[in-house]
């Protein structure tokens, strides 16, 4: 999958404006677009999950609004990351009209430019590239994404130093499986992923 670099469009504030699963199915295939110095790194976004605000209880938004999660109140298409298991972050963009909880969780994406960059950032020059990305934490460290650096960032504003953007890449098959890694609302099918692509995080 390649992308250039005049075809890159960024996904207006309004696609985000709707249901989170929604979102999360037409995010797929989309790109995360960051720039980091003089690199620019472009992966294309192969699985989410859909996080369906105040009444989903695997949601952050679950327990109300608060200063840590007041991202994924709105305004949407706004860059909400968090830091799990001490040592990871996790990428999510706030959907839904502003003032309404919703949420995408980017769980993996595939690099197509700046490889040798997204493995030095991950400490793992030798490692194989399908392993890069593949899992919400592997992303955000080979994409060099901070809660302090990009927490409530604009992600449809392509002068920020992180995107999202369209380059025309056709819709992909889509399946749709429960979501990982939670113990709330565990069966509901809100994980989505394009099936057979590498890059897919491993249940």
């Amino acid at each position: 999958m390649t992308s250039q670099r005049a075809q890159l469009r960024p996904i207006p504030p309004e696609f985000f404006s709707r249901d989170p699963r929604e979102v999360a199915r037409d995010l797929l295939g989309k790109l995360v677009v960051r720039r980091q110095g003089r690199h620019r790194l472009v992966a294309r976004v192969v699985e989410t999950e859909a996080y369906l605000g105040e009444n989903d209880p695997a949601a952050h938004s679950s327990s109300g609004r608060t200063p840590r999660n007041e991202v994924i109140f709105g305004p949407s298409g706004c860059a909400y990351v968090y830091f799990i298991y001490g040592k990871y972050y996790c990428l999510n963009v706030s959907c839904e009209p502003d003032g309404i909880a919703g949420g995408v969780l980017f769980r993996a994406v595939e690099p197509v430019e700046g490889i040798p960059t997204m493995a030095k950032n991950r400490e793992l020059p030798d490692f194989p590239v399908y392993r890069l990305t593949n899992g919400p934490g592997k992303l955000t460290q080979a994409l060099a994404i901070t809660r302090a650096q990009h927490n409530g960032m604009n992600l449809t504003d392509r002068t920020q130093s992180l995107y999202l953007a369209d380059d025309g890449f056709p819709r992909p098959r889509i399946r749709t499986t429960p979501r990982i890694g939670i113990t709330k609302a565990a069966a509901r099918k809100l994980r989505y992923i394009i099936p057979d692509n590498p890059f897919v995080s491993k249940a």
